[in-house]
């Protein structure tokens, strides 16, 4: 389980996570369910995925600006700090996503990790549901692509080489900020940025297919910061990139321009704005297309930055998130969908 970094391992825990920067909130509640399916069924045409798999409900990183925030409500909580501290394990997640993978009907199509709360989030350290899912989806060759902002997944490099080999598999590291200082205002339980890149190193060198993601691009607030994300997440071993462009659904506005203004009080009004003019003048949106978002002249100037940039460092610049394609050797059972966030 989670643990300050000046709490020694207990001795008699198999699994314990180092904790670095300010000690969690010591109101963390875990809550445990068992879930009637493992497979989520996205059915959004303007989302590049069809299935996707979440062990966790809330995220203990606490990012302001989460965008599955309203869905915390939907379990009786509040989509603020129980989002980040009443989290909810799906215990037999395992158990129901082998049933599904070893159906007849199931053609093998890229499963993403995750559509909702980061797969990879501190108390996956203790529970080791995503490792046991994935090696579940390694024992039916079915493709994956991760994304996450934790550092964690350095951990499961064997069964993400397993599925590089037999099915295809690709893991994006979010990284929206450069400074870890900035990223710990406003993700402030978060892995920080350094390890992130670091996170890439290790998993490019192990051969996993490895992309970054500057998600979200805040106008105003982390814009300027691109070049030097995408370059240093090159040299770490990326080899494509892809930005989604902040979103504020619902309660998340509020949450997002509050933690804002506590985190940077005389950039808060510029930054609000900016978003403003990439929104057509909205703040609350709950598109989240790369594709539908982005308007105006700022927005103009971040596509072209972006762009430029992934062309100059030799990174494929995706729309969307892409699974390695299998190998020859892998029967064919059909395509496999691109994920977009």
């Amino acid at each position: 389980m989670p643990r300050p970094r000046e709490n020694p391992p207990n001795r008699f825990e198999q699994a314990y996570l180092e904790w670095e920067g300010e000690p969690p909130p010591a109101d963390l509640r875990v809550h445990e369910e068992h879930a009637k399916s493992a497979l989520s069924e996205n059915k959004s045409p303007d989302v590049g995925f069809r299935w996707s798999v979440n062990p966790y409900r809330g995220c203990f990183h606490g990012c302001a600006y989460c965008y599955a925030r309203p869905t915390h409500p939907y379990l009786g909580f509040g989509a603020g700090t129980d989002f980040d501290r009443q989290i909810v394990v799906k215990l037999n997640i395992v158990e129901r996503l082998r049933a599904a993978l070893g159906k007849k009907s199931w053609r093998r199509e890229l499963i993403a990790f995750s559509g909702n709360t980061d797969c990879y989030q501190p108390i996956e350290a203790h529970y080791e549901l995503t490792r046991a899912c994935l090696e579940v989806c390694a024992a039916h060759a079915t493709p994956v692509t991760i994304i996450t902002k934790g550092k964690l997944v350095r951990r499961d490099v064997d069964v993400l080489q397993e599925l590089r080999d037999v099915a295809g598999c690709r893991v994006a590291l979010s990284i929206p900020f450069a400074k870890d200082e900035d990223a710990r205002a406003i993700e402030p339980f978060a892995s920080p940025p350094s390890k992130r890149f670091e996170t890439l190193r290790i998993l490019s060198d192990a051969g996993i297919d490895t992309a970054v993601a500057v998600a979200p691009i805040i106008p105003g607030l982390n814009d300027d910061q691109i070049p030097e994300i995408l370059r240093r997440a090159r040299e770490a071993g990326a080899s494509a990139a892809f930005k989604i462009l902040l979103r504020l659904p619902l309660e998340v506005g509020r949450i997002f321009e509050a933690r804002l203004a506590d985190a940077f009080p005389l950039r808060s009004t510029k930054v609000m704005n900016a978003i403003r003019d990439t929104r057509g003048g909205r703040t609350t949106d709950a598109r989240f297309s790369s594709r539908m978002v982005g308007q105006g002249v700022r927005w103009a100037a971040i596509e072209g930055l972006f762009s430029t940039q992934c062309q100059r460092l030799g990174l494929d610049y995706l729309e969307g998130e892409v699974p390695q394609a299998a190998p020859a050797s892998v029967p064919d059972h059909g395509p496999q969908l691109p994920l977009a966030f």
